[in-house]
């Protein structure tokens, strides 16, 4: 599978846990909430240290003018990471853990609308078919070292 897609995958992914929470706010338990929270965080948390570890760093390489964008992402990541960070820890049962997840849903939704209709495209033209395939390889290998907490990404940066 080449990155590119892989990375799609994991936006379907997200958006349709993100569609579950939304369906189920209302009628939840605490611990059902926890649980699709959790996913949430994961699921998230690894496809920010793949993007931002692999694929960032050859896109920006591969197509210099996409570099803006690349530097943009990193910082939407970062206010993820500390959203993710935020509802990670804080008890569903709160008053503002809804709006927390909302804010944290809205934030995603914006970014990754951005990467697949503004810079997945130009990747993929800089790029080529074999090197995403390479890339997507790589990417693949990767998400077991993806750290559990998201603020460990801010580390992972340096």
């Amino acid at each position: 599978m080449d990155g590119i897609v892989l990375l799609r995958e994991d936006h379907k992914k997200v958006e349709t846990l993100f569609k579950e929470y939304e369906k189920s706010r209302e009628s939840a338990t605490t611990a059902q909430k926890r649980a699709l929270v959790d996913q949430i965080c994961e699921a998230l948390t690894t496809h920010a240290y793949i993007e931002e570890r692999i694929f960032y760093p050859a896109a920006r390489e591969a197509a210099p003018a996409t570099g803006a964008h690349v530097l943009e992402s990193v910082e939407e990541h970062h206010v993820v990471a500390w959203l993710l960070s935020e509802v990670r820890t804080l008890d569903p049962g709160d008053e503002t853990f809804d709006a927390k997840v909302a804010v944290l849903m809205e934030n995603v939704r914006h970014h990754v609308q951005e990467e697949e209709q503004e810079w997945f495209p130009e990747v993929r033209k800089a790029l080529g078919r074999n090197a995403l395939v390479e890339l997507g390889e790589e990417m693949a290998k990767a998400r077991s070292d993806a750290p559990a907490d998201p603020l460990a990404l801010q580390s992972a940066r340096s």
